[in-house]
């Protein structure tokens, strides 16, 4: 097992990219390079980056990587936004996107604190 798969906090991406994988299956078809491309590269970003970080040698390196998975989760929430503006996301959806992701931010900003980062 990777240390990485031991981190509850990389965990929930995988579940945030499951999501959003799933949600955006009822996007339109017009729409499959666009914002569900986005979107999904975005969610599999989160934990990517995760994982990559932790094998970096200096928390500095650990601590960049995951400033960049926060940056993609935010990516998230402004389509999912978008998306609801545009009729492809239900009010339903977009909540339980955007409550995954604020669960998920608080655990990236927990884990930078924890390297000693503000």
């Amino acid at each position: 097992m990777f240390n990485f798969e031991k981190q509850e906090v990389w965990h929930k991406a995988i579940d945030f990219a499951d999501a959003v994988y799933s949600i955006t299956r009822a996007f339109p078809d017009d729409e499959r390079f666009g914002l569900t491309s986005q979107m999904r590269r975005a969610a599999v970003s989160i934990s990517s980056n995760i994982a990559e970080g932790s094998a970096r040698h200096s928390r500095d390196d650990y601590a960049h990587f995951l400033e960049i998975a926060t940056g993609s989760l935010f990516e998230v929430v402004s389509q999912a936004t978008i998306s609801k503006r545009q009729g492809f996301l239900s009010e339903t959806d977009y909540k339980r996107l955007y409550e995954a992701a604020e669960v998920q931010s608080r655990m990236l900003s927990g884990l930078r604190k924890a390297l000693g980062f503000s």
